[in-house]
């Protein structure tokens, strides 16, 4: 085989070599994030607001007095049980003076032996009695006060939950009533939520919410709703807090979410059939909205979204929309539930395009 084949065969190989790397790198997969398309039974008007988490309760612990601290035990964001150790001060000074009082105890209780038989024998006048007794009650009161300062040298949990901050570590001085850790009580959270004095009639303590966070990747159903009663002087908004169930513990103080109110449907006044079946044909009116970003427009104007099918590739789907609420639009056409939609990384895709999520 002479040189010109060996090289001409080296640039065949090259040149499949480089196709196959070329259709491998077409055929991997984009990330993507998306949602499940899904009907929201009752009114479709629906108020989008961005939210901030927050613990149920927050509690500072502090000691009661002034000290070093010798150390902390606990870190940032570890589970505690009430009454476990969280930190210890230097108690040298509290045992000393421990010591002191239960020495001033075993004094005054000696004499109060020794001059009770002299009161027996009526040798003592009364008043000479009483101060014997009034000495004994004064030094076992400073050692009760001693036991409680050795005793204020540990500190422990007054509550269960997890550690938000650790403020005081080993070897600084913790003052009296300055916070060495706090502890968030997060088994049930509180989704806070600015709204402005125009909306802020349209809810009720029993409004429907949903909340969709982020950071979990999940879309909670809200509970009672807390309504404050000043406004901000400068936003003219209103604090809103929703109360939302987090036995798993993995909604944390500080996540952002997406606040969705949905009003409560309007009241018919009529009577007749004809009130009748537009009663029915209302409360079984049925919404769905997505993100507006997922929502694309085509060259000639149509309007369609990216829907995965079940082998995981991209599809363009038509779709017709209703008003915007906030960040979200309703689907009027185009879905019919249950369909899975990207809403982030579509700018890749292109139809047929394989993706994860």
């Amino acid at each position: 085989m002479n040189t010109k084949t060996i090289i001409g065969l080296l640039a065949v190989l090259a040149i499949a070599s480089c196709g196959k790397k070329e259709e491998s790198r077409v055929k991997a997969p984009i990330r993507v994030k998306t949602e499940v398309a899904a009907h929201e039974h009752g009114n479709s008007d629906a108020r989008t607001f961005v939210g901030t988490v927050e613990e149920r309760e927050a509690t500072a612990v502090s000691f009661t007095g002034m000290g070093v601290v010798r150390r902390v035990l606990v870190s940032e964001g570890q589970h505690v049980g009430r009454g476990q150790l969280l930190a210890e001060m230097d108690d040298t000074q509290a045992r000393n003076l421990l010591a002191g009082a239960e020495a001033q105890v075993a004094q005054a209780e000696d004499a109060l032996a020794r001059y009770s038989q002299l009161h027996e024998a009526g040798s003592m006048t009364e008043a000479q009695w009483v101060e014997v007794q009034s000495k004994v009650a004064q030094a076992r009161s400073s050692l009760e006060v001693a036991r409680k300062n050795v005793a204020d040298c540990r500190l422990t949990a007054p509550v269960s939950g997890i550690i938000g901050r650790k403020l005081v570590g080993a070897g600084e001085t913790a003052l009296p009533s300055q916070a060495v850790v706090t502890i968030l009580d997060i088994s049930q959270v509180k989704v806070r939520v600015a709204v402005p004095e125009a909306e802020i009639s349209h809810i009720a303590t029993n409004t429907p919410t949903y909340i969709k966070v982020d950071a979990v990747g999940r879309t909670y159903e809200g509970g009672r709703i807390e309504k404050g009663v000043v406004a901000d002087a400068m936003t003219h908004t209103y604090d809103v807090r929703i109360a939302v169930d987090n036995r798993e513990r993995r909604l944390l103080p500080g996540m952002v979410a997406a606040v969705r109110f949905v009003a409560a449907m309007p009241q018919h006044t009529g009577t007749g059939e004809d009130s009748e079946a537009g009663l029915a044909g209302r409360t079984g009116q049925q919404a769905m909205t997505l993100p507006v970003t997922a929502v694309q427009q085509r060259a000639a104007g149509q309007l369609f979204v990216w829907t995965v099918a079940a082998d995981s590739t991209a599809h363009r789907t038509p779709v017709s929309i209703g008003p915007t609420s906030g960040n979200r639009v309703s689907i009027t056409e185009g879905l019919k539930g249950g369909e899975r939609i990207v809403t982030e990384g579509y700018q890749k895709l292109s139809e047929g395009t394989r993706v994860i999520f």
